[in-house]
């Protein structure tokens, strides 16, 4: 995350740094089994390759000589710190993911991981999400948390059903068109 990335480069700087849980009670996010192997496949890649690429670039910067202006190896350190930062938030994701199948999901109703059509009874429009964990969401490309109060809304509701969302500017209402897992 940008704060461990932050925190990363500052205590490399030698800065002195607490970082603080937001979320103490690390709650487990869900994702998909697909996700879960997107992520393990990340994690694999960052700690054989990224990792590896890094140290050889910092073993060539030391070759050239005095540390103390050599920005080449500052620069080095620095992606080192981030990565290894990247590293640490990717396995504690990793550790409290709750991992779901999507094939033991009745596929009538909107659960987690459901991808959906709707349609705005006000407007006419038809819009198109898909319920994402934490971490997954991407507002713009039509993931939205499945824990967001929109998402909550729309859980549990079938084809056809009509649902009522209350959002700041008042009472938001939907039709369901189509549920795909």
């Amino acid at each position: 995350s940008t704060t461990i990335s932050l925190a990363s480069g500052l205590a490399l700087k030698g800065k002195k740094v607490l970082l603080v849980d937001i979320d103490p009670q690390a709650n487990a996010s869900k994702v998909l089994v697909p996700d879960y192997e997107k992520l393990k496949k990340e994690l694999d890649e960052l700690k054989h390759v990224k990792r590896a690429e890094i140290e050889a670039a910092i073993g060539k910067a030391r070759a050239h000589g005095d540390l103390s202006e050599n920005a080449e190896y500052d620069a080095a350190r620095e992606a080192q710190g981030l990565l290894e930062a990247k590293i640490r938030s990717l396995q504690d994701k990793l550790a409290r993911t709750e991992i779901v199948d999507s094939s033991n999901i009745p596929n009538d109703a909107i659960h987690f991981g459901a991808k959906i059509e709707i349609k705005d009874l006000d407007s006419g429009d038809i819009e198109n999400y898909e319920l994402v964990g934490a971490g997954e969401d991407d507002p713009l490309n039509g993931k939205i948390l499945a824990t967001s109060p929109f998402a909550k809304a729309l859980l549990g509701r079938k084809v056809n059903e009509e649902v009522d969302v209350k959002a700041p500017a008042g009472v938001l209402k939907y039709k369901v068109l189509k549920i795909d897992y």
